[in-house]
């Protein structure tokens, strides 16, 4: 999502006015777009979200079965995270394969999500080392208007902690499904936020304009008790110590906020 002309051309200006702390929406360098949350938009999944950070849209849906267990964790369930981002979403994406970046996106969604230990995986152990439960969280992108990894994260999260499946029972080393309905083991709620560095200066939840311009990306994403679980670097410029510090301080503040929408959303 990167090279537009027209941004590229806006770079200087955009560096000038971030000198001066502001931004070209008018937004605070650490403030985030408004965020929606909405569950419940798929009725078939066991779980799913719509979330729109700005005019960044995405859909998440869970899907719950039983699979078998990974041989180096015979006695956790299995946790996945994939997505797409639709050709409809953005001029800049394309059908096919998916690209170098809708990979990295559902990468470094999975790490934050695992790394939280949202999802108690021990609880879905039923035969160690022959049945788990498989918990699948799928994402489409609808719309990209800058920062996909918040978006898309604050929809998985959103999306399994909505999800409910079947209790399963082992009998004779068989399972068998029961009647009774019991929400996805959710543990934690991860929330991830996404700096970018133009020049400079750092800015929370950029846009497609400001990702357009930016040096360095990073994305921080801690817990509830506010502790960095998860963190990622993107583009080829490097980042200080001091300015890690300074974006760690800002995710657990943010993240706080962002913590309460989805929440509240997820009751």
């Amino acid at each position: 999502m990167k090279n537009y002309v027209v941004e590229t051309i806006r770079k200087a200006q955009m560096v000038q006015l971030l000198a001066a702390g502001k931004r070209l929406d008018e937004r605070a360098l650490d403030q985030p777009r408004e965020l929606k949350v909405e569950t419940g938009v798929i009725p078939k999944a066991n779980g799913s979200a719509r979330v729109t950070l700005g005019n960044t849209e995405v859909i998440a849906g869970v899907k719950v079965a039983t699979g078998i267990p990974f041989p180096d964790t015979p006695d956790k369930g299995i946790l996945m995270v994939n997505g797409e981002i639709l050709p409809m979403s953005s001029p800049y994406a394309e059908a096919g394969p998916p690209s170098p970046e809708a990979i990295e996106l559902a990468r470094v969604v999975d790490r934050g999500v695992r790394e939280s230990k949202m999802i108690a995986l021990e609880d879905l152990s039923l035969i160690p080392g022959k049945t788990v439960i498989s918990v699948f969280c799928d994402f489409n992108v609808m719309n990209v208007d800058g920062n996909l990894f918040d978006a898309v994260s604050y929809a998985v999260v959103a999306a399994l902690k909505t999800a409910k499946m079947k209790k399963l029972k082992v009998k004779d080393d068989k399972v068998e499904a029961t009647e009774e309905v019991v929400p996805v083991p959710v543990k934690k709620t991860p929330v991830s936020v996404t700096f970018a560095r133009i020049g400079e200066r750092m800015v929370v939840d950029p846009s497609a304009e400001e990702e357009a311009s930016m040096d360095m990306r990073i994305t921080i994403t801690t817990e509830d008790g506010g502790n960095v679980c998860a963190t990622q670097k993107g583009e080829a410029s490097t980042i200080t110590p001091a300015q890690v510090l300074e974006a760690a301080d800002i995710a657990i503040r943010v993240g706080r906020d962002v913590r309460a929408r989805i929440l509240e959303a997820t009751k």
